[in-house]
C-alpha cells in the first residue's frame, strides 16, 4: 500500500449501525491498528462486534479488520480521540456523527460537552441524511449539529450513493463532502479518497442534504411503482419528475441548481431507487402488496428515513409554495390517506404541464448572459 493509499488520520465513528460499521471497516484496512475507532451505543451489538468480530444484524457475514479498535464508553472515546488527535503528525483527526438524523443532536452535543472546541486539525462529519420539522421549524441534520454543540468544530456532510454492505465489502463507490467551507470539504476528500472510494467536494451543503432527504421519499414511489409491477417505463418517468421536485424545491431555498445533477442527488435518488438494497425502496414494495407501514418497519430491522422525512419536507414545499405532487402522495400514502393503486393513479391522472420549470432555468442562467 502506497502513502497515498493510507488513510492518515485518526478517527473515531459514533455510531454501529450499518453505514458507520461499513465506513469504519473501510478506514481500518487502510489505518494503522487502533488509528479507527467505532463507538456502539447498545453495549449488546458491542458484545457481539468484540466476541465475534462481526456486525451480524446490520453486515451479515463481513467481518471486522484486526486494526479497528471498539469502544464502549462514549465519554472514555472522545478523550482518547483527543489524545491520538494531539499526537498525530500532523496533529487532527475526524469525528464522525453515524446515526439516523434522531440522535444526530444528542451525539454533537456530547462531542463538545467532553472535548470542547475543535483542537487543529480535527473535523466533524455526519453521514445522516433527512429533515426534521418542530412545529414551524425546519432542521436539516447541519442545523441539528450546529444547534446542539457548543463549541466551533469545521464540519461536513458526506454524502451520496453508497449502499453499506457494498462499501464494506471493498466494492467501490463516490461520495460528496458537503461543507459551507470549502477549503474543509476538500480536507475531507483527500483524507477519505482511496481504497475503491472516490471523493468529490461541494460547498453547496443545502443541496446535498436537500437531495439526501428528497431521494428516500422518492425511492419510496419507486419502490410502490415496482411492487405493483408498473414496468421500467414507469420508474424511469418517476424517477425523471421527482428530480425535477427536488430541483424546484431546490431553487426556492436558494441551492445551486447544478448540484442536482451530483452525487448526493442524482446518484443517490438513482441507486436508492432502483437498488435492491434500499430501505426505502422496500417499504415502497411492502406498501404496493398491501402490507402495514409498521410491520413492514419492523421487518427491515433498519430506519427507512424516508417515512420519516415526508411529511417534513411536504410542508417545507407548501411554506415555499412549491410543488411537489410525488412527495404529496407519499405522505398520503404513508398516512392511510390512499392507498399504493390510489396513489399511482392520481398521480397518473394529472393534468399536462410544460416539461421545463422556468424557475430552474433561470436560476441556472449565467448571469453574464443576460
Amino acid at each position: 500500500m502506497t502513502v497515498s493509499e493510507r488513510f492518515s488520520v485518526p478517527a473515531l465513528l459514533l455510531g454501529a449501525g450499518a453505514w458507520g460499521t461499513a465506513l469504519a471497516i473501510h478506514w481500518s484496512k487502510r489505518a494503522q491498528p487502533g488509528q479507527v475507532a467505532l463507538w456502539a451505543r447498545r453495549p449488546e451489538l458491542l458484545a457481539e462486534l468484540a466476541d465475534r468480530r462481526l456486525n451480524q444484524r446490520y453486515l451479515p457475514g463481513v467481518g471486522l479488520p484486526d486494526a479497528l479498535e471498539l469502544c464502549a464508553d462514549l465519554r472514555l472515546s472522545l478523550l482518547a480521540f483527543r489524545e491520538r488527535s494531539r499526537s498525530s503528525n500532523p496533529p487532527g483527526g475526524l469525528v464522525v456523527l453515524a446515526c439516523p438524523v434522531a440522535g444526530l443532536s444528542d451525539l454533537a452535543a456530547q462531542v463538545t460537552e467532553t472535548l470542547g472546541p475543535a483542537e487543529p486539525g480535527e473535523g466533524l462529519i455526519w453521514l445522516s441524511k433527512g429533515l426534521v420539522q418542530d412545529d414551524e421549524a425546519f432542521y436539516w441534520p447541519s442545523d441539528l449539529v450546529r444547534r446542539a454543540m457548543k463549541a466551533d468544530w469545521p464540519m461536513a456532510a458526506l454524502t451520496g450513493p453508497s449502499f453499506a454492505m457494498e462499501v464494506a465489502r471493498g466494492l467501490p463507490c463516490a461520495l460528496t463532502a458537503a461543507s459551507t467551507d470549502l477549503a474543509f470539504a476538500r480536507r475531507i476528500a483527500r483524507i477519505c479518497h482511496g481504497g475503491g472510494m472516490r471523493i468529490y467536494a461541494s460547498d453547496d451543503l443545502l443541496g446535498a442534504e436537500l437531495g439526501g432527504a428528497v431521494k428516500n421519499i422518492m425511492a419510496i414511489a419507486a419502490g410502490v411503482a415496482d411492487g405493483l409491477g408498473l414496468g421500467a417505463n414507469a420508474r424511469a418517468a418517476l424517477l425523471t419528475r421527482g428530480l425535477a421536485e427536488t430541483a424546484r424545491l431546490a431553487v426556492a431555498l436558494g441551492a445551486r441548481p447544478e448540484s442536482m445533477l451530483g452525487l448526493a442527488v442524482l446518484g443517490d435518488l438513482v441507486l436508492t431507487a432502483t437498488g435492491d438494497l434500499s430501505r426505502n425502496r422496500r417499504v415502497g414494495l411492502g406498501l404496493a402488496k398491501g402490507e402495514p407501514l409498521q410491520q413492514i418497519l419492523t421487518g427491515l430491522g433498519h430506519v427507512a428515513e424516508g417515512v420519516n422525512a415526508a411529511k417534513a419536507v411536504a410542508g417545507l414545499a407548501q411554506r415555499c409554495e412549491v410543488d411537489m405532487p410525488i412527495v404529496q402522495a407519499v405522505c398520503q400514502l404513508l398516512s392511510g390517506e390512499r392507498s399504493a393503486k390510489a396513489m399511482l393513479s392520481e398521480l397518473l391522472s394529472r393534468d399536462p404541464v410544460d416539461e421545463l420549470d422556468a424557475s430552474i432555468a433561470e436560476a441556472g442562467k449565467d448571469p453574464g448572459t443576460g
